[in-house]
């Protein structure tokens, strides 16, 4: 019967194998391809299920990837791929075979975003938003049919757009300005008592983001600012640890909070707060430091009677790059050089459960160095309270989970671009693994 019905739709006078080669790339057009992302709408922290279908089999087609940040700059990552033998393509399982990058990466085309026209000042722009999580970040996906180096993609096959929330309008949020703390209080929704966390960075400013994703995740966080925030000093100066004293104690006798036991999750400077608060402070449980140091840095930090002298920054070991970044990894002083004994934080005192995240490839400081040499100090006084996590070609700003590499920052107190280091997948990955890692510290100690 096959035969009849092929030999009638045959054109005459054309050869078969001509004809079939026709018929079954007329086929293939007709089929419409279709891409699917699960989840469409869901947290930041989500992994998403990226698959197409309609296309024909070993189709090489290229995916791309188009965002805009918070600050209204535009993102973008592509891969390029083949189908499989039945015309799928699914990111799960699937190789990609060159663009941002190779390999089995599901997540591939969110974590290799980088700024469009990506030069200096694009290189320092993150995709995270700092403040108010009223809004997602949209992410739309497209796929095009393989293109050629140098030769603009032509007209997508399809498209999802999909959004990534930092947040959930069920989170209660409260900010505070009563006395003179300031920040924004996130709970998470129900009569709780949920686990209570402060959550540091040490950039300046109010920063949102990982502070409502923990929300999300179950905790009462308090994002807490220092510097560079409404009435707060403009620039980081001496601090007192009474105004990290007032935080907790907020945390600690909210009613709907699980205490008096509370976690501090900090970043650079803020790790080394977090640090200081489960040194001299009460009733703190557990302490994350992301690239932190075990030294007071910059600035004098007064603990009652007792003064931390800042370990200072020897401006003279700062470098130009040819790219006009600055290379400082250098230029703070060696906090395990006994003339600088003074700025040592007596982590010895913590009763807390300490987490130590670390990129090797930190260019801001030597934090892996700082980390062996915190968990030697601990090992010396009988303490096995802490658990060290280091993750090779890692860079200094470990942010949440699939979100885009900022390998240079603005340094709050040189006010110069500097080199955070780390390169794109180790990147991703030490952002990945490190994620699940704080989210099961957290769990197991104040949950």
């Amino acid at each position: 019967m096959w035969r009849v019905v092929r030999a009638a739709l045959q054109p005459l006078g054309m050869p078969l194998q001509l004809w079939r080669s026709i018929s079954t790339s007329s086929l293939f057009s007709q089929k419409v391809v279709t891409l699917t992302i699960t989840p469409q709408t869901g947290l930041a922290d989500e992994l998403l299920h990226i698959k197409v279908e309609g296309l024909g089999p070993g189709e090489p087609v290229t995916l791309r990837t188009l965002a805009t940040s918070y600050r209204s700059r535009l993102f973008h990552s592509f891969a390029h791929y083949e189908a499989d033998g039945r015309g799928t393509l699914d990111l799960a399982r699937a190789r990609a075979l060159g663009g941002g990058f190779t390999g089995v990466e599901p997540m591939g085309l969110l974590w290799s975003l980088a700024p469009v026209g990506a030069g200096l000042e694009g290189a320092q722009v993150s995709q995270m938003r700092r403040g108010v999580m009223q809004t997602p970040i949209k992410v739309e996906v497209t796929v095009h049919k393989s293109r050629q180096p140098a030769v603009p993609l032509g007209p997508a096959l399809a498209s999802v757009q999909v959004q990534r929330w930092f947040s959930s309008p069920e989170l209660g949020r409260t900010r505070l300005q009563n006395g003179r703390l300031r920040g924004v209080f996130l709970l998470p929704p129900g009569d709780g008592p949920f686990p209570g966390l402060i959550d540091i960075f040490g950039d300046g400013g109010l920063n949102e983001s990982r502070a409502s994703l923990l929300a999300c995740r179950g905790f009462a966080t308090l994002a807490l600012p220092f510097f560079d925030y409404e009435d707060l000093p403009p620039l980081m100066k001496d601090l007192n640890l009474d105004y990290f004293e007032e935080a907790a104690r907020f945390v600690q006798n909210h009613p709907k909070v699980k205490g008096p036991m509370i976690g501090v999750v900090g970043s650079g400077k803020g790790a080394e707060l977090a640090f200081s608060m489960a040194s001299f402070l009460p009733n703190i449980a557990a302490v994350v430091s992301i690239n932190g140091c075990i030294s007071n840095t910059a600035t004098a930090l007064k603990c009652g009677s007792l003064t931390l002298p800042g370990l200072p920054f020897n401006l003279d070991k700062i470098s130009a790059m040819e790219s006009g970044v600055y290379d400082v990894q250098e230029a703070l002083e060696d906090p395990l050089n006994p003339d600088y004994q003074e700025s040592r934080i007596p982590l010895e005192k913590a009763s807390a459960h300490l987490l130590f995240i670390v990129g090797e490839d930190d260019r801001h400081w030597k934090s892996s160095v700082y980390a062996a040499a915190a968990a030697t100090h601990l090992t010396e006084h009988g303490k096995t309270n802490f658990t060290l996590l280091s993750y090779p070609n890692a860079g200094h700003r470990i942010d949440l989970p699939y979100s885009p590499f900022c390998p240079i920052s603005l340094d709050p107190m040189l006010q110069l671009p500097v080199c955070g280091g780390g390169q794109l997948k180790g990147h991703a990955v030490a952002q990945i693994e490190s994620w699940k890692e704080i989210l099961e510290f957290l769990y197991l100690h104040l949950g």
